[in-house]
Order: C-alpha cells, then sequence, then structure tokens
C-alpha cells in the first residue's frame, strides 16, 4: 500500500499554488551545537503554512461535479486559509466553520481569500460537528486537515524537494506533529527512498497525541491539550496518519513551551524571520535530541512548518526563549528583612547580570525576593548559583521550570506594606552592564532603606526600574542629590495613582 502512496505523491498537483521552498543552512545555530543544522522554509508558502499543499491537492483531485458542489472544512487556523485560498484558485465555493474564539485576523485572512466564514462553537470539535452537519445539508465536500491519501499525498512533496535540495548523507528529520498528515506523508516518501534517514516526529509536551496512540497501539482521544502550539493542538491523531506515523516514524520527541519559545529565537536569529510555535516545533524537538545525545550522525534537519503567529504573543515568546534556552534562572531567595541585605546578596552574585527581581517590603525578620539571573553556562551555572547561596545560608528554591511561577507569581509578587514610613516611589534607567545595580545600592545612605523593587531586562541597552526608598523627609534633598551623582535616569512616581491605588500603605 505504501508504494500507492508513492504514486500519489510523484502526481501529487500542488505547483499551481504552492512554491518549492528553500532549504536553509542555520548558520549560528549549526555553529554552537557543533553540527549542521538544515531548516525547510515552509513559513514561506502562499499562506505562510505549509497546510496549502494537501488542501490544494485535495480539491484538485475532485471530480467536476463534485467541484461544482463546494467543498467545506472546520479550522481555526492553516488549514482554513489553505482550503479558502485552493478553492478560490479551482473555482469552487468554500465553506470555512471557525470557532467563535477564533482571532479576529485569521477569520479576515479567510474573507480577504473569498472564503465563506461560518462562526460556530468555542472550540474545534464544536466547530467540526456543525461542519459535519452543514457538508450533510448542503452536499458539500469535507476537507479533512490530515487524515485523507490526497492531503497526506500533498504534503508529502515537502520529503520529495528535501531529498532534492539534499542529496548527501542526512541524520534525521524532525516533522512537527499535530493530526500526523505531515509527518506521515514526508515519513512515506523519505523511508521508501532514504530508508536510513531517520524521521523524528515531534509534539508538544501537553499535545502528544501520536506519542500517546503509539503507545496504546491505536489513536486515543486526550482529555485536553495545550493551545500554546495551536497549530498542532490535536486531541486525537487520524486513524491513517497513525497507521502511517506508527509504521514508518524511528520515534517521537516531546518538549516543553519554553523549548519551543527558544526555538522561535534561534529561527529569528539566523533568518529574522518569526515563527509560529507549532512552527518552530520540529527545531525544538532537534535542539532537544542533540541536547540528549540522541541524535543520529550526521547533518540534521527541521521543518518551519508555518508562520501564522499573532502579534501580541510575541511578549510570551520574548519572557519564555530566554528559560528555554536556558539562558536565565528563576530562583525564590529568603534574605534577612533589613537594611544592607539586598546589597550583599547582589555581591555574592559578582558580575553575573541579574535578569529581574522583585520585592516588596513586608513585616517580619525575613523578606521573599523573586530573582531572574542570566546564565553563561545553562544548568550547571544554575546548579553553581543554588550551592553558593545555600552555602551561605541562605534559603533558594528554583523556579525556572515552575509554570505557576512563570505565567503569574513572577508578576504578582507585592503589594500594600503597612510599616513602609516614608516611602517614596521612583523610576530608573539602568544602563545594562554587570555592575549597574551593585553602584546604585553603593550610592545610598545605608539608613535609606529599600522598600519596594522590580527590575526587568527586556534586552534593551537599559533596564527598566521601579524602587520604593524609605527617606525622612529631612534627608530628601539628600537623597536627591545622591541620586544626581549616580547619573542615571530618574522620575518621581509617588504621586502616580497606580502606586497609590495598589502599593502605597496611606492608600488612594
Amino acid at each position: 500500500m505504501e508504494s500507492d502512496y508513492i504514486r500519489r505523491i510523484l502526481s501529487a498537483s500542488v505547483y499551481d499554488i504552492a512554491v518549492e521552498t528553500p532549504l536553509e543552512r542555520m548558520e549560528r545555530l549549526s555553529e554552537r551545537l557543533g553540527i549542521d543544522v538544515l531548516l525547510k522554509r515552509e513559513d514561506l508558502q502562499p499562506v505562510f503554512s505549509f497546510k496549502i499543499r494537501g488542501a490544494y491537492n485535495r480539491i484538485a483531485a475532485l471530480t467536476g461535479e463534485q467541484r461544482a458542489s463546494g467543498v467545506i472544512c472546520a479550522s481555526a487556523g492553516n488549514h482554513a486559509q489553505g482550503v479558502a485560498l485552493s478553492a478560490a484558485r479551482l473555482g469552487t465555493r468554500a465553506v470555512i466553520v471557525m470557532p467563535k474564539t477564533t482571532p479576529s485576523i485569521k477569520i479576515e485572512a479567510v474573507r480577504a481569500m473569498s472564503g465563506e466564514v461560518v462562526l460556530f462553537g468555542d472550540n474545534f470539535d464544536a466547530a467540526r460537528a456543525h461542519a459535519g452537519e452543514i457538508a450533510e445539508q448542503e452536499r458539500l465536500i469535507f476537507v479533512h486537515p490530515f487524515d485523507d491519501p490526497d492531503v497526506i499525498a500533498g504534503q508529502a512533496t515537502i520529503g520529495v524537494e528535501l531529498l532534492r535540495q539534499h542529496s548527501g548523507p542526512l541524520g534525521a528529520i524532525y516533522v512537527p506533529v499535530g493530526g500526523g498528515g505531515l509527518a506521515a506523508g514526508i515519513a512515506a516518501y523519505v523511508k521508501f527512498l532514504r530508508p536510513e534517514v531517520k524521521v523524528i516526529g515531534v509534539e508538544p509536551e501537553d499535545a502528544a497525541s501520536m506519542k500517546a496512540a503509539i503507545a496504546a497501539g491505536h489513536p486515543v482521544t486526550l482529555d485536553r491539550v495545550g493551545i500554546f502550539a495551536d497549530g498542532v493542538a490535536v486531541r486525537r491523531v487520524g486513524d491513517e496518519t497513525f497507521r502511517l506515523c506508527n509504521a514508518l516514524l524511528d520515534g517521537i520527541v516531546t518538549v516543553t513551551t519554553d523549548e519551543i519559545c527558544a526555538a522561535i529565537k534561534d529561527i529569528f536569529d539566523d533568518t529574522r524571520a518569526i515563527a509560529e510555535p507549532a512552527g518552530a516545533l520540529a527545531l525544538a524537538g532537534l535542539r532537544r535530541h542533540v541536547a540528549d545525545g540522541a541524535a543520529p550522525a550526521g547533518p540534521l534537519l527541521a521543518i518551519n512548518s508555518g508562520a501564522n503567529v499573532n502579534f501580541d504573543r510575541l511578549r510570551h515568546v520574548a519572557e519564555r526563549a530566554e528559560i528555554g534556552e536556558r539562558g536565565e534562572a528563576l530562583l525564590a531567595v529568603t534574605i534577612p528583612e533589613q537594611p544592607g541585605s539586598y546589597k550583599a546578596f547582589i555581591r555574592l552574585l559578582g558580575d553575573r547580570a541579574i535578569t529581574e527581581f522583585n520585592y516588596r517590603y513586608a513585616t517580619g525578620s525575613t523578606a521573599q525576593i523573586f530573582v531572574g539571573v542570566k546564565l553563561k553556562g545553562g544548568d550547571r551555572e544554575k546548579q553553581q548559583i543554588l550551592d553558593l547561596l545555600a552555602g551561605e545560608g541562605l534559603s533558594v528554591v528554583d523556579m525556572t521550570d515552575n509554570e505557576l511561577a512563570k505565567l503569574h507569581v513572577r508578576y504578582m509578587v507585592g503589594g500594600r506594606a503597612a510599616d513602609a514610613e516614608d516611602e517614596v516611589l521612583y523610576r530608573f534607567q539602568f544602563p545594562e552592564r554587570p555592575r549597574a545595580l551593585l553602584d546604585f545600592l553603593e550610592g545610598l545612605q545605608p539608613d535609606w532603606n529599600i522598600s519596594l523593587f522590580h527590575y526587568r531586562n527586556h534586552g534593551s541597552d537599559y533596564g527598566r526600574v521601579l524602587a520604593g526608598i524609605q527617606v525622612p523627609v529631612a534627608e530628601r534633598q539628600a537623597f536627591l542629590a545622591a541620586l544626581d551623582r549616580l547619573g542615571y535616569d530618574y522620575s518621581e512616581e509617588t504621586a502616580n495613582p497606580a502606586y497609590r491605588l495598589f502599593l502605597d500603605s496611606r492608600g488612594a
């Protein structure tokens, strides 16, 4: 039966609309990892995703009578755009059922391609069921996003291009897995021509439906899936895609959200392109295999499957990328609640760059701080820091892989401090150099207690700092003179209503 797929793949109609995308060497990542890393740029397709290949091949294979009836699909993302554009090119009516929660940018993109958008339900399952009802009522042809031989064959044309573009030795091809259509198609072709080349599927840890299916010996429905990599957030893989992947894949590797974010950054660093989370998934799996020593010898290839990412998600991606590449440690540290403790803590860290520092004065003998530290030596350096702090008698908890801390708690450190008398609030811009924080602390009088501190380095030349400092009214002029000597840009925010409402012990 696999030979039938080879015929389908070689005769697939995709290039009336799709383009042959380049295969590029990732120079920076290759140098860092010490291996050749190649990236297939499916983000350069007309709809910025590989999905156009399978959608067009499926619709092009319909009879004239079927095309006259029109097609329908259920999708909130790349498949919707692929079907809409393919149908428009082939002169076929296309109805696209999308959940009501679909971002407006994706709805408008489909409408711009002449797709008839139907908004229904709050999730994909509801939209899929409604699409089935409409298909039956209006006698439309349902275009499945992955579990269809023509869709699988269309996606597999990527494999044809890969082996033509790189005819030399090749260790492995890493492929993102959602429903399994892309992985099934590439594996069918590559294993037929180059059985020695490993084909590895990659899934998010919180949406590993193919891994669960292979473990069970049949497709299973996951109770829930994470939606960060929404392009592969599939609760159940297809029957046909499972059959092919179970027989042909050489393994499945799962990755975290942080690792996906780090891979997005790697792609940007090498290409200046911004991949969607599902688009960077395969590269994240490649990196995970290399880190674990599980990658086969030879050049390694990853598919960048798409670039349809909402701009507002980039803030979260940037926040998590440093952790994903083990370039930042997040620590909860208990220090004595007394003047000078903060300065002593910063001195312990030496020249290491502080990426974040959250603290609010509270009554009691100890203070809890949330601190980020930039790492050059990955987990080994992080352990050295943990050992150093513990050796000084400080209680420290590693929060680097604590999802609750990363998503919520880091932004909630604070509140009103009932005993923070004579507190003034200032914003500063600190130059990004190792001693900037320590110079600031040493420029203040020891009895000017820091009662609030928030600092976060967002990768610019200056770090933005918010600090509350207890300065008696009689010493305010001396305090301002000390700030002027430091030379850092500053402005007072004591009267700011945001401070008064949420942080000031005196209330609004």
